[in-house]
């Protein structure tokens, strides 16, 4: 599915107690990589991309010994120039991306980015500081980062 940032929509995501904001930022992504890339962002449901989850799992346990107890929703997968991006958002409002410069070990990340409403995940709570960052499609966005510093 493109995800519309022109008119937000919470299809896929009715599920979640944040689903309006999540959709925001959902939008908000899909804005973004629109007007820096031209490039579409499409979302598939989590249930039709057990092979995107696991490398996002497998980053964040590697990297960081982390675990996300919360359901996956959906997720989205592509590469604009040198840049792979895997994304996954979840129910409880929270969307995790992974950035992963193909020629360039130093520009590798995990983004964290919180739907406005939610509280920080128990599994992040105390680990990053999260910055607030304002959308007119989301409303308050908390983030934080990693550099990624291992080969995936």
């Amino acid at each position: 599915m493109v995800v519309d940032f022109q008119n937000v929509s919470v299809v896929g995501l009715e599920s979640s107690p944040v689903a309006g904001a999540l959709a925001g930022l959902r939008a908000n992504e899909a804005r973004y990589f629109m007007n820096k890339y031209k490039h579409e962002f499409t979302v598939v449901p989590a249930s039709e991309s057990q092979d995107t989850l696991d490398y996002v799992n497998r980053v964040l346990k590697e990297e960081r010994d982390i675990e996300i107890g919360a359901k996956p929703l959906e997720t989205s997968r592509f590469q604009v120039e040198n840049i792979r991006f895997a994304y996954v958002f979840y129910e409880d409002g929270l969307a995790i991306n992974v950035m992963y410069t193909v020629d360039d070990p130093r520009k590798r990340a995990v983004g964290f980015k919180l739907s406005e409403g939610m509280e920080v995940p128990a599994e992040l709570e105390g680990k990053f500081k999260f910055a607030r960052q304002k959308s007119k499609l989301a409303g308050t966005i908390r983030g934080s980062f990693f550099v990624i510093k291992g080969e995936y």
